[in-house]
């Protein structure tokens, strides 16, 4: 099977409610935030080193048993920059990815270097949502 390595959007950056633990490599969070200070419509944000997608691509994922990847609950909230630059734009409702799938073996992964890998399956879900602004390039 052929798999990808993406890179989302940065839409904002990781919030003052985020906890993590700073002492490791990546941070480990445990509680996530994620404050967002312009949005490019894509259904998956990130932001080292956490990922959240839009609650319809979350239910996508999980309606085709996708290995790898657990979902859990974020705190999204819009910036004054967001609000005074897209004030007409709606944020749809987001779900923290979760990457806990081992590299080329489940459909979610990270790379050494800590980048999300997917399988070409999860891409295909990925593009039937939006993934306009994602830098996407087959993972070898």
């Amino acid at each position: 099977m052929k798999f990808f390595c993406i890179e989302p959007e940065v839409g904002g950056g990781l919030g003052p409610q985020t906890v993590m633990d700073t002492t490791q490599h990546p941070p480990a969070v445990s509680r996530l935030h994620y404050v967002i200070d312009g949005w490019l419509g894509d259904a998956i944000l990130e932001s080292f080193p956490c990922f959240i997608v839009t609650a319809a691509l979350q239910k996508d994922i999980l309606s085709k048993g996708f290995t790898g990847a657990e979902f859990d609950h974020v705190l999204v909230t819009a910036s004054d920059e967001f609000s005074a630059l897209q004030p007409d734009v709606r944020l749809p409702e987001w779900k923290w990815l979760k990457v806990s799938g081992a590299v080329s073996v489940n459909d979610f992964g990270r790379s050494p270097d800590h980048r999300l890998v997917v399988s070409v399956r999860v891409l295909d879900v990925l593009r039937s949502h939006r993934l306009d602004h994602c830098d996407v390039e087959e993972y070898v």
